[in-house]
């Protein structure tokens, strides 16, 4: 499947799935992304939670284009944890006003601060006191209603932004019902910065269809899909499609590379056990279902193997 138009395709960040670890391993073994988004980096009780100050350490992180992600309500937590990028010499950054979950968004972080427009102003304002940082945005339609970005979209169209990622549900739908294409056409129509699509992205033909829909598009963002097929950007790119058997293969080495990364670090086989499992919660949708609630259920590593071989056979 050759297309005339081919657009980048990046990944989108999911909070405990794609850490460093797996973001590495994807680009070595199944590449085919544009960029790789972290899990937000925030403020919490005053500092940095040491897993996400590592997750955005320069020596930790191996794909070939890295944007670290933060969240935050007020331009003080902003100003924090851009200066944290800074040390680690990044000069990019990804602001999410798109989280959709509730404790947070109560505290009007990720999706729930698009209510709140002079809230929104102020974490944009505090982003010219740092020239040297190139921004982007990655957000929802609204909390509630989708009238919510079309409200912003002025003071979104202010500020300098290299691209905007929206996400075509706002946050209290979470990642439940349809997407709202129409309220993301009106969004696009008045969005003068680049804009990227995201939301229920899992086949080829999801990602022809929302291309040939909005083909002024700059990038399409995808995230559970690319945690259910890791080749699914690559195959978009190359215009063909992976056996089944080359799949397998390449998951096989894609899941030696994050066990034995995970085995060297982590305390003892319930941890290990813990961390491997969560691969398993979107990898292979249609994978048998038996050999999938065995995985999740398993307390012992030497079972793990046999169950993932077992899974993994061409």
């Amino acid at each position: 499947m050759i297309e005339e138009k081919i657009i980048p395709i990046h990944f989108a960040p999911l909070q405990g799935f794609t850490d460093a670890p797996y973001r590495n391993a994807h680009a070595q073994v199944f590449g085919g992304v544009e960029s790789y988004y972290t899990p937000f980096v925030r403020i919490e009780k005053g500092d940095f939670r040491s897993r996400e100050r590592r997750d955005v350490e320069m020596k930790n992180n191996t794909v070939p284009h890295l944007v670290p992600q933060l969240i935050a309500t007020t331009a003080d937590e902003m100003r924090k944890v851009l200066g944290l990028f800074q040390q680690e010499g990044h000069r990019e950054a990804d602001l999410n006003m798109g989280c959709p979950f509730p404790m947070l968004a109560r505290r009007h972080k990720g999706s729930g601060i698009l209510p709140y427009p002079e809230e929104v102003e102020s974490l944009l304002r505090c982003m010219g006191e740092f020239p040297d940082i190139s921004f982007s945005l990655k957000m929802r339609l609204g909390w509630e209603d989708s009238t919510e970005c079309l409200a912003l979209l002025p003071l979104l169209n202010s500020y300098p932004l290299r691209q905007i990622a929206l996400h075509a549900r706002v946050g209290k739908q979470q990642y439940k019902g349809e997407v709202d294409w129409d309220a993301f056409e009106a969004f696009s129509k008045g969005c003068k910065h680049p804009l990227v699509y995201n939301g229920d992205i899992t086949s080829l033909e999801d990602i022809i269809e929302v291309r040939n829909r909005f083909p002024d598009l700059s990038g399409i963002m995808i995230g559970r899909g690319l945690l259910a097929n890791p080749a699914l950007a690559w195959e978009y790119q190359q215009g063909a499609t992976l056996s089944d058997a080359e799949l397998l293969s390449k998951l096989k080495t894609f899941h030696t590379l994050l066990f034995e990364h995970y085995e060297a670090r982590l305390q003892g086989d319930a941890q290990l056990l813990t961390k491997l499992k969560t691969l398993w919660e979107y990898l292979l949708p249609d994978m048998d279902r038996k050999i999938k609630k065995k995985i999740h259920k398993c307390t012992k590593i030497e079972i793990y193997r046999g169950l993932v071989a077992e899974a993994l056979r061409g």
